[in-house]
Order: C-alpha cells, then sequence, then structure tokens
C-alpha cells in the first residue's frame, strides 16, 4: 500500500480559514433568514480596475487571431511586466532591483509555500505569534516541525510574540535563526515597520547568515510617507532578503490570481559541502520544472496597473478600502473597545472584550448580529484575547456590520 506524507498530520484538523467557513454555513443552514456579513477572510469585494478589465478583453482578443495568440508564456514572466514592476515598485523608491530578479506567479500565498523546497531541512526558522497561517503550516507540511504542544505551537520552530506590549513588531531573537518571516504591513495585526526596525532585521540577518521572507502584500496601503513599501529600501537587504508581492489587494485579482516573488541574484546559501550557492538560480529552477507561468491575459492585465489609468484607479481602490478600516477602526473605538491597526493596513486588530475568547467572540458575533470575522487565536498562541476584522467588504455592508456590533458590544 501507498504511504502518505504523516507530515500533514501534525497540523489542526482544518486550516483556519476553512474552520470560519465550515461554522458560517453551519449557522446559515440553521438560520436561513439570517443577513450574514463577512468581514473574515481578506478577500476583496470591489470590481477589478477599468484598466486591467480592457486589458485583459484586449488580450482575450488576442488569442482568438492566430497571429497575435500565445501559447506557453515564460515561466518566469512576461520581460514587459517584468519591468514595469522593476521600475515603478522598485527602483523608484531607490530600490536596486532588476527585472531578472522578479518572478510572477499565481500567488504570493502559494510562493511562500514553495519557497521552501530550495530550503534544507535543518533550518531554524522564526515565526512572529500570532503570524499568517501559511508560514507555520507549510513548514509543517515539508517536514521542518516536530508535533505540536497544548497551545498549538510547533516544536522546532521559534516563536516570536508580538503584543500591544511590543507594538506588534517582534523583538529581534537573541540566538541565531536561519529563516525569519516578515510581514508587514502585518496580517493580521495591521502593524507596520520603520526603516530603522527593518535596518535592524537586515543587520543581524548579514551577521547571522540568515534569510529573510519579507511578505509586503499589502504594501499598497501604506501612506505615510517614512514607511518602507520594500525591504529592499534598506541597504544591505539585497544580500539577506527574498520579498513576496501581490496584485490581490491593491488590484483585486484575487480571482484572477497574479503575484510576484523577488530573489535578488546576490543572495546565497549554503550547500552540504559548505560551497556557497546562488538561491535565483534554485528558485529558477524550480519555477522552470514545476511552473508553466501566469496566463498573458492576467499578465496583461497586471501590466495596465502601472498604466496612467491604472495607477489612479488602484490609488482609488486602495483609499475605499482604507474609508472603510477608518470606519471600522472609529466606530470600535468609539463603543470602548481595545482597537490596533487599519491605518496602514486593511487589517483591524480587537482585543475581544469582556475575556472572551477568540472563537467566543466569533461566536457570539455570529450568532447575535451576524458578522463574521477571524479569531486571533487561528493566527497563533500569542493571538488568543484578539480579533481581526477586514475592511475587505462594500461600504453599506460595513457600516452595517459597525451599527450591529456597537450596538451589542459596547464595553
Amino acid at each position: 500500500m501507498a504511504t502518505i506524507n504523516d507530515n500533514y498530520l501534525k497540523l489542526k484538523a482544518g486550516y483556519l480559514f476553512p474552520e470560519i467557513a465550515r461554522r458560517v454555513n453551519a449557522f446559515a443552514e440553521a438560520n436561513p433568514d439570517a443577513k450574514i456579513i463577512r468581514l473574515g477572510i481578506g478577500d476583496v469585494t470591489e470590481p477589478l480596475p477599468e484598466a486591467c478589465r480592457t486589458a485583459m478583453i484586449k488580450a482575450v482578443e488576442e488569442m482568438g487571431d492566430r497571429n497575435t495568440f500565445k501559447g506557453y508564456g515564460p515561466e518566469q514572466g512576461y520581460a514587459w511586466l517584468r519591468e514595469k514592476i522593476a521600475t515603478h515598485d522598485f527602483q523608484a523608491r531607490g530600490a536596486d532591483i532588476d527585472a531578472s530578479e522578479i518572478f510572477i506567479s499565481d500567488g504570493s500565498k502559494c510562493d511562500t509555500g514553495n519557497i521552501l523546497e530550495i530550503f534544507g531541512h535543518d533550518n531554524i526558522i522564526a515565526v512572529t505569534d500570532p503570524v499568517y497561517p501559511v508560514y507555520v503550516d507549510t513548514n509543517v507540511m515539508v517536514g521542518n516541525t516536530a508535533d505540536a504542544n497544548d497551545k498549538g505551537e510547533f516544536e522546532g520552530l521559534v516563536y516570536l510574540p508580538i503584543t500591544a506590549d511590543n507594538n506588534f513588531t517582534a523583538e529581534i531573537p537573541s540566538k541565531k535563526v536561519d529563516l525569519i518571516y516578515l510581514c508587514f504591513p502585518n496580517n493580521p495585526t495591521g502593524a507596520t515597520a520603520t526603516k530603522e526596525y527593518l535596518k535592524a532585521w537586515v543587520d543581524y540577518a548579514k551577521a547571522n547568515n540568515s534569510i529573510i521572507f519579507f511578505d509586503a502584500a499589502y504594501e499598497a496601503y501604506i501612506t505615510d510617507p517614512s514607511i518602507p513599501h520594500s525591504i529592499y529600501e534598506i541597504e544591505g537587504a539585497r544580500e539577506v532578503a527574498i520579498e513576496f508581492r501581490s496584485f490581490s489587494k491593491n488590484a483585486g485579482f484575487t480571482g484572477t490570481r497574479c503575484a510576484l516573488t523577488v530573489v535578488p541574484k546576490t543572495l546565497t546559501g549554503k550547500a552540504a559541502d559548505g560551497s556557497d550557492v546562488e538561491l535565483w538560480k534554485l528558485w529558477n529552477r524550480r519555477q522552470s520544472t514545476k511552473f508553466n507561468g501566469v496566463s498573458y491575459i492576467v499578465q496583461r492585465g497586471a501590466e495596465a496597473v502601472y498604466s496612467q489609468e491604472g495607477q489612479a484607479q488602484i490609488k482609488e481602490l486602495v483609499n475605499f478600502y482604507l474609508e472603510n478600516a477608518k470606519i471600522i477602526r472609529e466606530k470600535l473605538t468609539a463603543a470602548g473597545l481595545s482597537v490596533y491597526g487599519g491605518v496602514n493596513a486593511p487589517y483591524v486588530w480587537v482585543k475581544t472584550p469582556n475575556g472572551l475568547s477568540s472563537w467566543e467572540f466569533f461566536d457570539k458575533l455570529l450568532q447575535t448580529v451576524n458578522v463574521v470575522g477571524t479569531p486571533g487565536s487561528g493566527f497563533g498562541a500569542a493571538g488568543e484575547g484578539y480579533f481581526r476584522i477586514s475592511a475587505f467588504n462594500s461600504r453599506e455592508n460595513v457600516e452595517e456590520a459597525m451599527k450591529r456590533i456597537t450596538e451589542k458590544f459596547k464595553v
């Protein structure tokens, strides 16, 4: 009989978001008349920008003509898209990133998991707590951990607590770690990182020959000019960091799938014989073998993000969700709840009231006001007692949800 990968058995019964969906679906079936408002999963709700739609329609028409039809594209992405990304997202901010160091993919979620394939199993891996669950679960899946303890922490990972006491920014570890996951603006807390803070991490990584996995999926929500959008704005980051970005949250590509990963050619890791190996070559080999690239149609849509019209439209889209976040933050604060984030990020991180656990608050919101959020404990042990509310929804739904919550949960 074929054997299985036993590492999957270490995982909790369900990934956080499917478990949320299970509970919501069960409630909806039992209460068919309930008008449920979903502010849990970070999925966008507003239409794709017109510039992107127009470019995609044109690309579809091209696919109907033998002279302009496109088959397999480059696994790394079309050069015309990579060059625009390099110019607008990195070089314009003083980050020395070349188009050849950018890999187009179908999602930063996929890439943050797949990147582990080019690293060994003997690395010491650090994650913040709370943390985006994919970072932890994919390490479990590939065999980088032992079993979880009673708090859900997996042996083999170094957990870096982020709390209100440290402004939800982890302290630099006192011992050496090899791989470090950082996410800014942070999911789930909405915290941001200053240049000084990121410089401390880059210096640590250089001193310890570590690699930083920098998830910048929400960088478009940064409005404070002093906050860096990319870790490559920090001197020395090219030698220690891989960055992940997405078109999902700035341009609404959650349903069309387009993202990118930056692997600088100056970044190296150690082989078993002690020699230095260029990580770009390994990732390029992985992508060329296991990935056939993002569709031509979608890449043309992503390219349109960098047009004058596209830039104006995604700015309007981002500002719409930021206004939602502001409404959530201000209404919950006025109700007496302790609220964090929601300023340079689309997520609001709330302290659960009256000593309720994260899942108790989830169930209470669902059952009493028919509003769905995300339990903080689902992001890690240190997330217990907190709750994430997403700004990704219509203005009408956000305002109605806040009305329901504040009327029921005034502190």
